[in-house]
């Protein structure tokens, strides 16, 4: 039977509706945020690794818009070219985009965990198996760029472990003591810790570089809101760094230029925000989980409330200007039922 067939005799679910809709906003707007980058790179292994995942990307949105052709669904209307200026200066110094392009990948992965999980259709089961290996692919790449060019900053070394224990005692979980010292960090906590700083110092200068070229007033100063968030979070997670004696100091650099000339619409920007903190909520509750220190687990708690507030406020933004795509829903049976 031909795909086509079998996409027309096994309609797809409204789970599937709603992650095909969701992964074509994704793309479209990755896509255009390399076009951009893509243009303005002097460097050309940073170039073949953006000009190569771009194809990639290409190949699975065409893929998606025939399923919505087939299934004679509307296409959503994502990120076109109106949304990018390639002409614009360079927003961000050499190493930035690559940086991006990794984070990116990483909000990916959590995505088609996912989106795989509510999959059924053979053929969507095949996009999110196809965009999990360009995924892991290209993040793989994406690291070893960075680690190359001495841009990423490696999370600190321990002494490995040379037998194995249990924990003996509800006191491993305490970290709220007024005398005396709290417990070491264990190894897990570290690596949510680490990731946390790195993450938060790419988003800072990442809207850094969306504050200065930010069109719409509220939307600048959305962005100028969320860099103190990012100061905040950095700030906190250093401190549990330092109260275990461990030293920590993510790259900076200067990644940030004087441009103010757009070259993104506030829409878009405003999208790759949003997306930016869904991860950071995930990111927040698998650290409030998994760390099994009761401190630690309050300020990751702590963390994911500010995310959430700040990301609720973006989708009122998004709304106000018209900027926020509604996704696909359920018929309204009563309203049909009442004739409205």
């Amino acid at each position: 039977m031909e795909v086509i067939d079998l996409i027309l005799t096994n309609p797809i679910s409204a789970p599937e509706v709603g992650t095909l809709w969701l992964t074509y906003i994704e793309k479209t707007l990755i896509m255009r945020m390399l076009e951009y980058f893509i243009e303005k790179s002097d460097d050309q292994e940073a170039r073949n690794i953006m000009g190569g995942l771009w194809q990639e990307l290409n190949y699975f949105v065409v893929q998606m818009e025939e399923i919505f052709t087939n299934q004679k669904m509307a296409k959503p209307v994502g990120y076109t070219k109106e949304n990018v200026n390639v002409e614009a200066p360079k927003l961000f110094d050499n190493g930035f985009d690559i940086m991006l392009v990794r984070i990116l990948k990483e909000v990916s992965m959590g995505m088609y965990t996912i989106n795989m999980n509510m999959a059924y259709n053979d053929k969507v089961i095949q996009i999110y198996e196809g965009l999990t290996s360009v995924t892991q692919k290209f993040y793989k790449l994406s690291t070893l760029y960075l680690l190359e060019k001495g841009i990423l900053t490696l999370p600190p070394k321990v002494t490995m472990p040379k037998t194995t224990e249990f924990i003996r005692s509800k006191k491993y979980m305490q970290g709220f003591k007024p005398f005396g010292d709290k417990r070491t960090l264990n190894d897990m906590e570290l690596g949510i810790i680490h990731h946390g700083i790195e993450t938060n110092n790419i988003g800072m200068q990442l809207i850094t570089g969306f504050a200065q070229c930010a069109v719409n007033k509220d939307v600048k100063q959305y962005f100028v809101k969320g860099i103190e968030l990012c100061k905040k979070q950095i700030k906190t997670f250093e401190e549990m760094l330092l109260e275990s004696n461990v030293h920590f100091s993510a790259t900076s650099g200067s990644t940030v230029t004087t441009s103010t000339m757009a070259p993104f619409s506030d829409n878009l920007m405003m999208h790759c925000v949003y997306l930016l903190n869904g991860f950071g909520l995930v990111g927040g509750s698998f650290g409030t989980f998994f760390s099994l220190r009761n401190d630690i687990s309050i300020k990751f708690s702590l963390i994911a409330k500010d995310i959430y507030f700040y990301g609720q406020e973006g989708i009122e933004i998004k709304i106000k200007h018209g900027w926020f795509e509604e996704p696909p829903q359920m018929e309204d049976r009563a309203q049909i039922i009442k004739g409205d």
